[in-house]
């Protein structure tokens, strides 16, 4: 738990330091129209180009945004202001090409030289300039995070210029906060790894894994760590070491996609290449590390700035491309996170990753019978992996076709010489293709199954426990599941409402009121969840508050047999002998919709009590400067809870950007 909490302040250090020295730039706020629709707009002013540039930035279509800006300018063409947006515009969208002008332009604006600068010593480290690229790493105003960067860079110019000993001394120079250590340390033994010093290397890299991210790192950055270690020991001959590396990070919380897949090429044999081939490579890794940090912050904007300069440098940067890809999924964008991992070449350690995740994005489309013939090819071309398995299984699971994933899964299984922890997805997922078309005997063993190898399960606790109640059978034991899967996930709404419609379903009518309210505070724009909270009021008779729930719900583009039935009771109610409905197993199927979580990560399930209970909403007025990460940091003690105020706060619509200043936020009620 230590380590969990020093990793988000990490984050919150590194997000505090980036927003606070580029507000005006990034952060200004300004009364804006919606342009988040395709409709044309006719623009026959500055003011009307610069305003619809700002509406497009702020609904992340980056697309109109750059077109608005290109038009504000022809307007006014020396406008720096202008200028500098258009840039960060450009960068975050990685149109380098495009952006690299006007960097040159703004080169000595020190509103935005820690981009224009970065930008170019990046285009320079491409072209194996080490020169070149050490004279643009001099910023004339710089924060503890820009010469962080700045001198991490210049290390890896030194290298390039083959003077080690420059190099680390650069690196000793970087005197700063708490943080810096983790950085510096990390580059050091990568540094001393290029080198040919192998004691040295070792002995950072030892250090930074047992010493310093124990303490403060994000699960991504303790991966990459762990990564850029095991691939150089491989290369030492040391492939059980590698292992013994891998496995550690996996037990710290480290255990990401990329560790996983490195693991089974070093078991498989596979030639594995380093981690860091050359100094543009490492130059680019300071840009990466940071950019992992200030994503657990929800900081998109400056993320993507980040991985696409780090791309600049390196362009067949894996992880960066693989990171993109996911800002632009978090961010509902599918189509950009599909041409963003098309972009992973076929021999890629991430290239399975990138082909599991084309046909979740395809889905996500809309286009199903895309998706589902994409992903039969990834299968075919190695039956044994149980990853691709269930990111079909999550297709086949959102057109509710769960036949065919029953038997998908059956073909998994069949793949599973020794069930281990790891496999428990597999069979949870496998339950619940049975239990939904009503083999419930064959639907059992499997949640069985999963709880068994993964005892602790929140969403296996639910889904068999909230089945049990539903069945009328277990009732204790079921209970005391569902009771469990709230105590580990108390903010998942979905959860919650499984505890309260287990109530309802009991008879229980005031205990599923409370715990129906609390899951409608958690997912406010959740149809079935309002629809329950609705039936329990009228039940407790409450039948005005019932009415609005039911009413609430419509407005919510409900699935037609719910709308039916709403309808249906806001005509007539519900009588005192009408049969308890078959419930819908909100909860159940909330994690039914995330069968890909194991399969790739795409869909990234919250750690397990990752969030204190929430019940009671209060409100908090947003004050200059505040982002929602630091606002989670000061009124809920964690910033990663910044997703609850987004689930709670429809108005943000999901983007943590489009906080303004005076606006008024819902928060959990233990907030202070």
């Amino acid at each position: 738990m230590r380590r969990r909490f020093a990793g988000l302040k990490l984050g919150a250090a590194l997000g505090a330091l980036l927003l606070g020295a580029t507000s005006g730039v990034l952060a200004q706020e300004t009364a804006v129209p919606d342009t988040s629709q395709d409709a044309p707009i006719t623009i026959q002013s500055f003011s009307g180009a610069f305003l619809a540039a700002r509406a497009a930035e702020l609904d992340d279509n980056l697309d109109k945004a750059i077109e608005f800006y290109k038009r504000a300018l022809a307007f006014q063409p020396d406008n720096k202001t202008l200028q500098q947006s258009l840039l960060l515009a450009l960068v975050a969208d990685g149109r380098m090409e495009e952006a690299i002008p006007y960097a040159d332009q703004l080169k000595s604006e020190p509103q935005v030289e820690r981009f224009s600068r970065l930008l170019l010593a990046a285009d320079t480290l491409s072209e194996g300039d080490y020169v070149g690229a050490e004279r643009w790493l001099k910023l004339v105003v710089e924060s503890d995070l820009d010469r962080l960067i700045t001198g991490t860079m210049t290390a890896w110019t030194k290298l390039g210029q083959g003077d080690r000993d420059a190099a680390i001394e650069e690196l000793e120079k970087l005197d700063g906060p708490d943080w810096y250590p983790l950085f510096t340390t990390y580059h050091r033994a990568l540094i001393e790894a290029q080198a040919g010093n192998h004691d040295k290397a070792d002995a950072a890299f030892n250090r930074v894994l047992n010493e310093l991210t124990p303490r403060s790192v994000a699960p991504y950055t303790l991966g990459r760590i762990a990564e850029s270690y095991a691939r150089y020991l491989v290369g030492q001959g040391r492939n059980d070491d590698a292992l013994e590396v891998l496995a550690k990070a996996e037990e710290n919380g480290g255990g990401v996609a990329s560790v996983g897949m490195l693991r089974e090429k070093i078991e498989a044999g596979d030639e594995i290449e380093t981690a860091i081939p050359n100094a543009a490579a490492g130059a680019a890794e300071i840009l990466l590390n940071v950019a992992t940090e200030l994503a657990v912050g929800g900081g998109e904007s400056f993320v993507r700035l980040y991985l696409n300069i780090a791309r600049a440098a390196f362009p067949d940067n894996d992880a960066a491309i693989v990171q993109l890809a996911q800002v632009a999924e978090r961010q509902s964008q599918s189509q950009k996170a599909i041409d963003i991992y098309e972009d992973i070449g076929e021999d890629s350690l991430w290239a399975r990753f990138a082909s599991f995740q084309i046909g979740l994005n395809l889905s996500d489309l809309g286009k199903k019978e895309e998706a589902v013939s994409h992903l039969k090819d990834v299968l075919e071309q190695d039956p044994s992996d149980l990853r691709a398995y269930l990111a079909l299984g999550g297709v086949y699971a959102s057109e509710k076709n769960f036949e065919a994933a029953a038997k998908l899964y059956d073909r998994a299984v069949e793949q599973i010489d020794e069930p281990e922890r790891q496999h428990w997805a597999i069979f949870y997922q496998r339950g619940i293709a049975y239990e939904r078309i009503k083999q419930w005997e064959k639907a059992e063993p499997n949640f069985r199954q999963a709880l068994e190898l993964y005892p602790d399960h929140p969403q296996v606790l639910n889904y068999l426990g909230y089945s049990w109640v539903d069945r009328g059978e277990n009732l204790t034991e079921a209970m005391d599941l569902i009771r469990r899967a709230v105590e580990l996930r108390p903010s998942d709404g979905y959860i919650v409402d499984s505890l309260g419609w287990a109530h309802y379903k009991l008879g229980e009518f005031e205990e599923a009121v409370e715990h129906l309210e609390r899951a409608v505070s958690l997912r406010p724009d959740d149809a079935v969840l309002n629809d329950h909270l609705g039936d329990a009021y009228w039940r407790v008779g409450r039948k005005l508050e019932a009415r609005y729930q039911w009413s609430h719900a419509l407005t919510m583009e409900p699935e037609p047999e719910l709308k039916v039935e709403v309808e249906r009771k806001l005509e007539e109610g519900l009588k005192a002998d009408e049969p308890q409905k078959e419930a819908s197993a909100a909860g159940a199927l909330g994690s039914a919709d995330t069968a890909t979580d194991a399969a790739s990560g795409k869909v990234q399930s919250a750690p397990m009590s990752e969030a204190p209970e929430a019940t009671v909403e209060t409100i908090y007025v947003v004050q200059p400067g505040e982002t929602l990460h630091s606002i989670a940091t000061k009124v809920l003690g964690d910033g990663k809870r910044f997703r609850e105020l987004l689930e709670l706060n429809p108005a943000l619509k999901g983007n943590p950007n489009r906080l303004t200043v005076g606006q008024e936020l819902k928060l959990p009620a233990e907030a202070e």
